[in-house]
């Protein structure tokens, strides 16, 4: 199995909705080509948390039936490109608002509600557990700082070219990899891609399993890819700078987006 638990397209009805929301979207910033710099992409960050936060909702059960639809696998991904896409365009086309700082703030207008009503949930239910997610934040957060000053002192050039995106790499992936060890070695969560299956159970059958836990390994394989990728990519964004920041902001999105949905749904879940 490749794919993800739970990936399942959504009713036709509501696929061909979101399908042609993408084409148009997708079509019409083809064809404007806003600009696109290191700013623009860190400005998407929020609404790739937005994503994740209504993924998260979507798997307690808490949207409405008639949207639930739009937030399951791999839909919700559309759903957030339609919606964020849109944004993007209507700022564009306002010339007076300064773009990137616009995109970030909307962004973080949109995660409130989104985080707000996990909140409420959890308090409704009385599941709400802050402290762990809370724990994985900030690991997270030291973790991509000593990554990024290693960053620097190695490699300075490669700092200085990828610049808040290669940041937003780093910290997307350590979110996700501390995220998912604490849930499977901590709040007994399991993990629903086959990849990170694999290796999760390749370290289960390590000796250090009854003493450390699995998530280690995990932490380790996914920071290391997440640097790898930052140096890798460098040269790219020097000579590409458009398609470079782009192609590292979607591998900062499939770091930060899977992270992000695994705090809020670790905070707002009823135990394992």
């Amino acid at each position: 199995m490749v794919l993800p638990s739970g990936f399942a397209l959504p009713p036709l009805p509501y696929l061909f909705v979101l399908l042609l929301a993408v084409g148009v979207v997708g079509g019409t910033l083809w064809r404007v080509s806003p600009p696109v710099g290191e700013r623009t992409v860190v400005a998407f960050a929020p609404w790739i948390v937005v994503g994740s936060g209504l993924h998260a909702l979507y798997q307690v059960r808490l949207p409405p039936a008639v949207v639930e639809p739009l937030l399951g696998t791999p839909a919700v991904y559309l759903t957030t490109f339609a919606v964020a896409g849109t944004v993007w365009l209507a700022v564009f086309s306002l010339s007076s608002l300064p773009v990137a700082r616009t995109l970030a703030v909307t962004g973080i207008a949109a995660v409130l509600p989104v985080v707000g009503l996990g909140v409420q949930y959890g308090v409704a239910n009385g599941s709400l557990r802050l402290f762990w997610p809370f724990v994985g934040l900030v690991t997270a957060v030291v973790l991509t700082g000593l990554l990024w000053g290693g960053t620097r002192y190695l490699y300075p050039d490669v700092a200085v070219v990828t610049g808040a995106v290669g940041a937003l790499v780093l910290f997307g992936h350590s979110l996700d990899a501390v995220s998912t060890a604490v849930g499977i070695d901590v709040l007994n969560f399991g993990e629903r891609t086959p990849v990170s299956r694999l290796i999760l159970e390749f370290a289960h059958g390590l000796p250090t399993a009854d003493v450390i836990g699995v998530g280690w390994l995990f932490v380790l394989v996914k920071v290391a890819l997440a640097e790898f990728i930052v140096v890798l990519f460098a040269d790219y964004v020097a000579e590409e700078p458009t398609e470079g920041y782009l192609l590292l902001g979607l591998v900062a999105a499939v770091g930060l987006g899977p992270g992000a949905y695994n705090l809020l749904l670790f905070a707002i879940a009823p135990p394992v």
